[in-house]
């Protein structure tokens, strides 16, 4: 399906989180320091004239990232980005949550991956979640624009009873934590969040038969308007956990996809799913527990 003609379907059946979240008291910093710190080579991060848009590097010396200064327990957490454009193959620009700045052996972990593509081939965006160190729950799925003309939203609204992967404020993945106990739900660790740019060209674009053409160097993706309504953590424990139901992102209504945020959801499953792993048994022969599941309850 063309790509003109998949975004004239997404526009008429498009849905917005935003009913919810405008009424929402929802806040970030003035500038990306009072939100983030740089990880890596300082000298491969980039700010607009007016600090508004931050941007990332990867060269064939180096990548570059960012980490929040705070970390959360449960909320709704949105980032406009502008991915990498031309020949990007090889190149993964990654904007996920994580429990652990080190990428520890039992970290909790919720990503989007955006996965590098020749030149007129789509983006593949790559969902994954990690419990107590342990991924494997990867979905695949193409978009329905393109993501390297301008900045989109990606966002992730995460409670107790879902993970919710959310696009231009269309649901692309529901991760569901109810009517049984999903084992692999992260819900026990706080999770910072972070970005960054780097070479994955051993896998990321047909499955490590294309490499990146440094040639194109430097590949670079951008970032704006970072917002968060969440659970703040402070150690030992932060009081908030125990009201996180006085908040939007935590109650009924959030606790499952409206009848037209339905819709979307089964739009795009129907149109622009790639791989899932629920599907994938000849990797899993016994699926994993939570692919058992209802993403629609």
């Amino acid at each position: 399906m063309a790509m003109s003609t998949l975004f004239s379907i997404a526009v008429l059946v498009a849905a917005s989180f935003l009913s919810s979240v405008s009424k929402a008291q929802i806040s970030s910093g003035s500038s990306f320091y009072d939100d983030f710190t740089v990880n890596g080579a300082v000298d491969q991060f980039s700010t607009s004239s007016d600090g508004a848009i931050w941007s990332l590097a990867l060269t064939n010396a180096t990548g570059c990232g960012f980490a929040s200064n705070e970390n959360y327990m449960f909320g709704w957490f949105s980032m406009k980005l502008k991915l990498v454009g031309g020949d990007s193959a090889g190149v993964v620009t990654a904007y996920y949550m994580c429990s652990d700045d080190n990428t520890g052996a039992t970290r909790d972990e919720v990503d989007y991956e955006f996965l590098g593509n020749s030149t007129g081939q789509p983006y593949l965006i790559q969902t994954n979640v990690y419990k107590n160190g342990t991924g494997g729950r990867e979905v695949r799925h193409q978009l329905w624009f393109d993501p390297t003309a301008d900045f989109h939203s990606y966002s992730i609204l995460w409670n107790n009873h879902q993970l919710v992967f959310v696009v231009d404020n269309i649901a692309i993945r529901v991760y569901k934590n109810a009517n049984y106990t999903n084992n692999f739900f992260p819900n026990t660790q706080p999770m910072y969040i972070f970005s960054s740019i780097w070479n994955a060209d051993s896998w990321a674009t047909d499955g490590g038969l294309v490499h990146t053409n440094w040639s194109y160097a430097p590949f670079v993706s951008s970032y704006t308007a970072f917002t968060v309504d969440a659970c703040l953590w402070v150690d030992p424990y932060p009081a908030c956990i125990n009201t996180t139901t006085q908040n939007w992102w935590d109650q009924y209504s959030a606790w499952h996809l409206s009848e037209d945020q339905l819709l979307d959801y089964a739009w795009v499953q129907r149109n622009l799913l790639v791989y899932d792993y629920c599907d994938d048994t000849a990797r899993y022969p016994i699926l994993p527990e939570e692919c058992s599941l209802d993403p629609y309850s």
